[in-house]
Formats: structure tokens, sequence, C-alpha cells
């Protein structure tokens, strides 16, 4: 697993399992909720100067939003452990030290894969394309909306 396209997406067992149960919650029971509470709004009467309808009507675009964006990112899922090794893959751990000396821990892995502590960078990145199949002690350059920034891998780890 050591490229990736754009619509490629790696996550953990764990964070493609929570997705899967989201999905499963919202397709059942947040739809649910959503129509009874319009249903409710509209017993208020007329829905042109209804406020609760509107944000009843709100809530449930944003869930039929978030619907869409799982399912996508489910289809589009590469799941599995993380490699270990010497060269950078998805799901790594990779410690980088900066142009300053400073140092940072970032997961290459898809915000869906985000875990507490962590800095998750995408694959789709110009930071991730860079460290991508980089290995440690490598120099990479890429460019950053703020100019080209240099880092270099210290280490390359699983989370």
């Amino acid at each position: 697993m050591t490229e990736t396209d754009n619509d490629t997406v790696w996550l953990s067992r764990e964070a493609h399992d929570r997705l899967v149960a989201e999905l499963e919650h919202l397709k059942g029971q947040g739809r649910a909720e959503a129509s009874e509470a319009i249903e409710r709004a509209r017993e208020h009467g007329d829905i042109s100067e209804n406020a609760e309808y509107e944000v009843a009507k709100e809530e449930q675009g944003k869930l039929e939003a978030r619907i869409r964006e799982i399912e996508r990112t489910l289809a589009h899922a590469v799941v599995g452990d993380t490699e270990a090794g010497d060269t950078v893959s998805l799901g790594n751990l990779v410690t980088i030290v900066d142009e300053d000396g400073d140092e940072h821990q970032v997961v290459l892995a898809d915000r869906e894969d985000k875990a507490a502590g962590r800095t998750n960078v995408s694959p789709q990145s110009p930071l991730g394309r860079a460290l991508l199949g980089r290995q440690r002690d490598e120099t990479v350059r890429y460019q950053a909306p703020a100019g080209e920034l240099e880092v270099t891998i210290t280490a390359i780890d699983t989370p």
C-alpha cells in the first residue's frame, strides 16, 4: 500500500467499522428521527413561516450529506493494517523535522481515521504526496500554500 490515487482512502479497520456503524445508524434511526422532526414541525401550521420546520429540513439535509460523504469514503476505502518498514506507506506514523528543526508526528491517513492526539495528513495533500513512498532519513520538498517547504523523515512507525 504505497501508492494512492486521488479517490483512494486508507482506513484502519477500527475507522472502517466506526463509519459502517455510523452509516447504519444515520440511514435507520437518524432518518427516522429527521422525518419525525419534520412532521412535528408541520403540525405547527404554515410551513412558509415555520422556523422549526426550516431547522428540521436543514438538519435533514446535513444528515443526507453525511450519509453521502460516508458512502463515498467507504466506496473508495482501502482497509487494512499499517505496513511496517522503512518506506512511508498509508497509515504510517511518520516523524518529520521541518526546516526550523521542529519535530512533528503525522499519520498518513484520511481525516475519517482520526484518533485523539494524532495529526492526520491526507495522502492527497502536498505533504502526503511528498512523503508517500519515501524512506527514513530522506529530505523531501513540497509545495504548500505558504511556498515550498522541506522536511526530513526521521522515523516511520505503525500508530
